[in-house]
């Protein structure tokens, strides 16, 4: 019975598992995240359940995989759940009537969002009986791919862009690394920023097997607490490495070694570690954008309301209070605050505690992703469409990717964040661009909650050279937004102030876990005019509001050939406002 449940679902025992806690949980008021991991499990059972009698809509294409791969491992055939079939209606109808009777009162509704079709997704199969859980991703100058995985080993993929598992083949090369999160090719090698060191691995004999495993820095603390994660080795303007480390979280065995946690360092080429900015929390991604700004992003929880995007700089704090307790080390850049407020909104925080940075975005929580993990600059027009220079972000609970526009206004860094991609196997926690232009995504959930049909993997999107119906971007005006899409758009809908709805809210800062939207206001829509290239609507709409999400949705835009968009909603943070 559970099997069954868990093939309907399309969820590992893993993911399984949890929600079902959460469920025990959340009826006895307990902590928002398990609330939030019931509200998924029971949201994925009724959609499933409705889903059943409804016909197939089509999303994003995926390519299934043939059986066998080089090296002799058998790897089956990748499945989606086709809601036509019912291999046991009677388990199906029992489930429809449970979830009729208690989704409602339990849980609220996640942002609904369809993948444009132009995007083809490929499983790639791996070595049956490993669990692949690739937590590290790393495209070499000849196109081979080199994987970390979480459980402490590097792989070796070759062959993987033919779509033909006969031709892919796996080599493990590293082994004996603890939880490996991230890899960078340079200086001949590889660096690898695992929990306690950055390490820089090389193949001295060309046997594709690493020979020489250097500590090129351990100066950042770790205590024994299993949520000690260090991400990053990601090349700076001068010619650092930024490093980021997640705050502690839970029990301490040596709690006097927690240096820097929470904390983004640089690793200079000597080996020194030179600290640079506090307040993070889970900052799982880095990444830069066509400038070479480094970017982080963080997870939802204590001290940060929802996800979150940030440029890297030096004597920033972006707000968890934690890591406040190495202001006193030698080489700190921030002076130790002698008061936090708290239990205040966002815009009060930042009015009475200037020292805190906010995000250029938020990404406002269940309606784009629920945890996001890592950052991909679109380098080209040719590699996923008309979005070059625009940053990929993925998301862990929701196995998708977002899209984000970014602006600088009054010369700081803001924008939007749009849904894109979503259908991915389990947990999007790396990216990177194939040879061929390809994007590759590494997949883990580590045994906690996400969406998707395995609790690891690896997935490639191709792009069909089509132009996807979206929201290209979101500018800030004096007095609204301009919407630049990309395909030009019919005059009569784009036109209507009725095709569009806009509204602004805010978050708390707090100690809590996340936070509700407060003080959530409708904007009038006083007109919209269209570019004479058919391409932009410029807003003209109630104030904006600093400090605020705004949050637009075009529902009723169409292209010139009738299409909807395939995201027709976008989030903008207003940091900064446009003074004419």
């Amino acid at each position: 019975m559970v099997n069954r449940l868990k093939n309907f679902l399309g969820l590992s025992m893993d993911n399984l598992r949890s929600p079902l806690m959460g469920m025990w949980h959340s009826r006895l008021g307990c902590d928002l995240h398990r609330r939030d991991a019931c509200a998924t499990f029971l949201h994925r059972l009724v959609l499933r359940s409705v889903v059943l009698s409804m016909p197939t809509r089509r999303c994003l294409t995926v390519i299934p995989t043939n059986a066998g791969i080089q090296n002799g491992a058998a790897i089956h055939p990748c499945k989606r759940l086709d809601p036509r079939v019912r291999e046991d209606d009677g388990l199906r109808s029992l489930l429809g009537r449970i979830c009729c009777c208690v989704i409602v009162a339990l849980t609220a509704p996640f942002a609904s969002a369809e993948t444009s079709p132009v995007y083809n997704l490929y499983p790639i199969p791996t070595p049956e009986g490993l669990s692949f859980e690739a937590s590290a991703l790393e495209v070499l100058p000849d196109g081979r791919v080199a994987v970390g995985l979480r459980k402490g080993e590097v792989w070796l993929i070759d062959g993987l862009y033919d779509n033909d598992p006969a031709t892919t083949t796996f080599k493990k090369i590293a082994g004996a690394l603890q939880e490996p999160l991230d890899l960078l090719y340079k200086d001949d090698g590889l660096y690898l920023v695992q929990r306690t060191e950055l390490t820089h691995l090389r193949d001295t004999d060309g046997d594709d097997v690493i020979d020489v495993y250097r500590t090129v820095n351990n100066q950042w603390g770790v205590t024994g607490n299993y949520h000690e994660y260090a991400y990053g080795a990601t090349p700076s303007k001068d010619g650092a490495l930024w490093i980021t480390l997640n705050i502690t979280i839970g029990k301490m065995a040596y709690p006097e070694h927690g240096a820097w946690r929470g904390w983004g360092v640089k690793i200079w080429p000597d080996g020194r570690l030179e600290p640079m900015c506090a307040g993070m929390r889970s900052p799982c991604g880095l990444g830069t954008n066509l400038e070479g700004d480094v970017f982080y992003t963080d997870q939802q929880g204590n001290w940060v309301p929802a996800g979150s995007l940030h440029l890297l700089r030096k004597g920033a704090f972006y707000g968890h209070v934690d890591s406040l307790k190495s202001c006193d080390l030698p080489g700190s850049p921030i002076a130790k605050p002698e008061k936090v407020p708290a239990g205040i909104p966002l815009p009060q925080a930042k009015a009475e505690f200037p020292l805190l940075s906010l995000p250029a975005v938020w990404f406002p929580y269940k309606k784009v992703g629920m945890s996001t993990t890592d950052i991909l600059c679109i380098e080209n027009d040719e590699q996923l469409g008309p979005f070059k220079g625009q940053l990929l972000v993925g998301d862990f609970t929701t196995a998708a990717i977002s899209r984000v526009y970014l602006e600088k206004v009054n010369g700081e860094y803001q924008g939007a964040c749009f849904n894109f991609i979503d259908g991915f196997q389990s947990a999007v926690l790396r990216m990177d661009w194939g040879k061929d232009g390809s994007l590759l995504v590494g997949e883990s959930n580590r045994g906690w909650n996400s969406y998707g049909t395995k609790s690891f993997g690896m997935d490639r999107v191709t792009w069909n050279g089509e132009t996807p119906f979206e929201m290209q971007e979101m500018r800030l005006t004096p007095d609204g937004f301009i919407l630049r899409f990309t395909k030009p758009v019919k005059a009569e809908a784009a036109t209507n102030i009725g095709s569009y709805t806009l509204s602004s809210y805010t978050l708390m800062y707090h100690k809590n876990y996340g936070s509700p939207e407060i003080d959530t206001q409708a904007h009038a829509i006083q007109s919209a005019t269209l570019s004479e290239d058919g391409m932009e609507v410029r807003l003209v709409t109630d104030p904006i509001r600093r400090y605020y999400i705004h949050e637009i949705h075009a529902e009723g835009v169409r292209s010139m050939d009738g299409e909807p968009l395939a995201h027709a909603d976008g989030y903008y943070t207003a940091n900064q406002l446009v003074v004419e």
